[in-house]
This record gives structure tokens, C-alpha cells and sequence, in this order.
């Protein structure tokens, strides 16, 4: 690894494990409140009003242990880029909803951690655009610290 300084640090994969760290741990702490309390969740689903009814309960209960396993492989460097692309689709499905909710005009809550949130704003959407370049910047630049290649055996690349 490279030594860190400031020509090189858009691209250092130090930047990349912080970024890697923070989206991990944020993801973690945005699904434990959500898979607690997954009637108050699906509400908050109901309320983009994006789901059809039969698929609010489904997402409920399933979007919160996809950000609980997403944040704790991005944590401990597991399949990293897949989960950073996962992560990223994530932010892109949220981040469409709520500019469809603001086109709209709609007063709701993000729902992002808590249900009794503050009304989605502009901010919001800068907020979760943000999140989505940390993302994209682990998806390229992440090469330190990562379990799976210092412990797991590498997969042979099939020949044709």
C-alpha cells in the first residue's frame, strides 16, 4: 500500500476502509430500530406509497435484515464490492423515493432510523447522493483490511 498523502488520497484505500467503516456501521444502526419495530416500518414503507399493499409487510420485514448483513460484511470486509454495490442500489432505491415523495408534495417521514423522523427534504437527498459516492468510492478503492482475503482461500478462476 501506497503511503498516504495528499495526491493520492481521492484514490487511497484508506479513505476507502473509512468510508467502508461508516456506510457499515450506519446501515447497522438503520436496521436495528426497523427490524424491533417492523409494524412502525411497514407504515413508514405504506407511506412512499411505491409498494403495492400485498408487498409493504414483505419489504418490512425483509429490507431491514438486508441492511443489518449488508453492514456487517462491509464491517469485517467480506465480499466487499458486492455488498457496496448492494449498499449502493439501496441508496438509489431510497433516494428515488423520496424525490418522487417531494415531486409529490408529500410531508412524510424518511423512516431511515427511526419512524418519527423529520419530513423529507432536499436535504435528505444530498444526504443519501453522498452516502451513494462513499459507496461507489469502496466499490473501486477498497483493498485494505479485508477478512476474506487475508483467511478465505481464493476461488480459482474457471478456464474455458
Amino acid at each position: 500500500m501506497k503511503p498516504l498523502s495528499w495526491t493520492n488520497l481521492p484514490t487511497h484505500p484508506l479513505l476507502a476502509l473509512a468510508f467502508r467503516l461508516y456506510l457499515g456501521g450506519l446501515f447497522i444502526y438503520a436496521s436495528l430500530n426497523k427490524i424491533n419495530y417492523t409494524a412502525e416500518f411497514a407504515e413508514t414503507i405504506a407511506s412512499y406509497q411505491l409498494v403495492p399493499y400485498w408487498g409493504v409487510n414483505l419489504m418490512a420485514v425483509i429490507l431491514p435484515w438486508i441492511e443489518l448483513i449488508s453492514g456487517i460484511l462491509l464491517v469485517i470486509g467480506i465480499r466487499t464490492r458486492t455488498v457496496a454495490a448492494v449498499v449502493g442500489f439501496l441508496l438509489l432505491l431510497f433516494t428515488f423515493g423520496i424525490v418522487y415523495n417531494l415531486i409529490l408534495g408529500s410531508e412524510i417521514s424518511c423512516g431511515c432510523f427511526e419512524s418519527l423522523e423529520d419530513p423529507i427534504s432536499l436535504w435528505t437527498v444530498f444526504r443519501d447522493l453522498l452516502w451513494f459516492a462513499m459507496a461507489v468510492h469502496v466499490f473501486f478503492f477498497d483493498r485494505a483490511f479485508q477478512v476474506e482475503r487475508r483467511f478465505l482461500p481464493a476461488i480459482p478462476e474457471v478456464q474455458e
